[in-house]
C-alpha cells in the first residue's frame, strides 16, 4: 500500500496560505457603542489621565502631526445657525446658543485616528432638565475610514476642555499657587478646577462668582464633595474673583460684541497670576501688548477664525486669542509675541520665566482634543470589554 505524503515545501506553502487567509482583510465592520455609563467605566472622568493625554496631544500639535477642518486644516468646525425669523414652518429660530456643529479632526502621535464631534445646542434645554449641548462622538480608523466607536460625548467634551487649562497651569502657574478665582460656576469651571488641582495640588482656596443662586449652590456642593480640603468663597463681582488670586479662570457666556463680554481690569491682576481664558473676556489692549505674556492653544485656530470672520475678529468670537490676532493685524502686537502652548509642552519655548510674570492663556477648543481623549477612552474600553459591540455589516451591499 502506498501512503501519500506532502512534500515539505508543499506543507509550508499550505501553512502560509492558511495564515494569509486568516490575516486577510474582512469586509465585516464591527464598532463599539459607549453610553455615558460606559464612558465613565472606561475612565472619561479621570482628570489626571486626561491632562496627561492633552499634553501628548499638544506635542503632536506642535510637531504638525494633525489635521482639522477647512482649507487651512485648522478650523474649529462647521456650524449651522438659524435665522431670526424663519420663513419655513418647523425651522428653529435663532436663540441664545442655538446651533448645530460638527468638529472633525485627525491626530497623529500615538493616537493615529480620526473622528468628529457632532452636537446640538439650545439654552432652553435646561428647562427640560437637559444639558445646553448634547454631544456624540464618532471615532474612525485612519486608513479605511470605518467607524471604530460611537460614543456619548458630553463628558468627553467637558473633561478635555477642562484638561487644557490644567496643561497650561503645569507650565505657567506658580509652584506656590494657593488661591484660584473662577468666574462662572458651570461645567467648564468645574472641570477646570479639577485640572488645576491635578497641576497645583497645593491649592487651598477657591473663589467663585456666578449669576444665579442655583448654579452657585450646585458648584459649592460639587467642591465640598470632590475637594473637601478647599475653602469655598462665593463672591459678588469679577473684581473680587480676580484680586488676590494666583490662578484665574473665566468661563461665562457673552452676547454679540465686546461691549457685552466680561472685563478684567489691569489693576485687579496680581503679579505672577496665570489666567486661563476659555470664554469671552476683554482686557485693556495696552496690557495685552505690553503687560502680559500672551499664549494660545494653537495660533492656526485663530488664523482660521480670522479668515472666517470680519475684522475686528474679537467682536464676532469673544475668545481673547481673537483680540491677539486683531492687535497683530493692527500692528500693536508682534506675531512673535504670541506663543503656542504646544511649543511650551514640547520644550521649544520655556514655561513661566519669573514669579512676577502674568500669563494670559487663550483656550479656543479644538477637535484634536476630542480625538485624543476619545481614542484613549476607546482603547481602555476595548481592553476591558466595556460597551456594546455593534455590527455595521458583514458584507457591504454596495462595494
Amino acid at each position: 500500500m502506498t501512503i501519500a505524503t506532502t512534500a515539505p515545501e508543499t506543507a509550508a506553502q499550505t501553512a502560509a496560505d492558511t495564515a494569509a487567509t486568516l490575516l486577510a482583510p474582512s469586509p465585516a465592520i464591527d464598532l463599539r457603542w459607549l453610553s455615558e455609563p460606559d464612558m465613565i467605566a472606561a475612565g472619561v472622568t479621570d482628570m489626571a489621565a486626561c491632562v496627561d493625554t492633552m499634553s501628548e496631544m499638544f506635542e503632536a500639535l506642535s510637531a504638525g502631526d494633525f489635521r482639522m477642518g477647512g482649507e487651512n486644516n485648522n478650523s474649529h468646525g462647521a456650524m449651522i445657525l438659524f435665522p431670526d425669523a424663519p420663513e419655513h414652518e418647523g425651522m428653529p429660530a435663532n436663540a441664545d446658543d442655538r446651533r448645530f456643529m460638527a468638529m472633525p479632526a485627525y491626530l497623529g502621535g500615538r493616537f493615529r485616528t480620526a473622528g468628529v464631534k457632532w452636537y446640538g445646542s439650545n439654552t432652553d434645554n435646561r428647562a427640560l432638565g437637559l444639558p445646553r449641548s448634547i454631544h456624540v462622538f464618532v471615532l474612525n480608523d485612519k486608513d479605511t475610514g470605518a467607524p471604530l466607536a460611537v460614543m456619548s460625548g458630553n463628558l468627553l467634551s467637558a473633561y478635555r476642555t477642562g484638561a487644557v487649562p490644567g496643561v497650561g497651569a503645569r507650565h505657567f502657574a506658580r509652584a506656590d499657587s494657593r488661591v484660584v478665582g473662577l468666574v462662572g460656576p458651570g461645567v467648564m469651571n468645574r472641570t477646570s478646577l479639577e485640572a488645576f488641582m491635578v497641576a497645583c495640588p497645593g491649592l487651598t482656596t477657591v473663589k467663585v462668582k456666578g449669576r444665579g443662586r442655583t448654579s452657585l449652590d450646585a458648584f459649592v456642593g460639587f467642591v465640598h464633595e470632590r475637594f473637601p480640603q478647599l475653602d469655598v468663597q462665593v463672591v459678588d463681582t469679577v473684581e473680587q474673583a480676580v484680586r488676590g488670586s494666583d490662578i484665574v479662570s473665566m468661563a461665562t457666556t457673552g452676547g454679540t460684541g465686546s461691549a457685552t463680554y466680561p472685563r478684567i481690569e489691569t489693576e485687579w491682576i496680581s503679579p505672577g497670576t496665570f489666567l486661563s481664558l476659555p470664554s469671552y473676556v476683554t482686557f485693556d489692549d495696552d496690557f495685552i501688548a505690553n503687560g502680559a505674556r500672551t499664549v494660545v492653544d494653537s495660533w492656526g485656530l485663530y488664523e482660521a477664525w480670522a479668515e472666517e470672520t470680519p475684522f475686528p475678529h474679537h467682536e464676532a468670537i469673544g475668545i481673547v486669542g481673537n483680540r491677539f490676532t486683531d492687535l497683530v493685524e493692527m500692528g500693536r502686537l508682534e506675531r512673535s509675541a504670541v506663543q503656542e502652548l504646544g511649543d511650551v509642552v514640547a520644550g521649544r519655548v520655556p514655561g513661566r520665566s519669573s514669579d512676577d510674570e502674568i500669563v494670559l492663556l487663550s483656550v479656543g477648543g479644538m477637535p484634536v482634543e476630542d480625538v485624543a481623549w476619545a481614542t484613549t477612552v476607546h482603547r481602555t474600553a476595548v481592553a476591558q470589554g466595556i460597551g456594546t459591540p455593534l455590527n455595521l455589516w458583514t458584507t457591504p451591499a454596495l462595494a
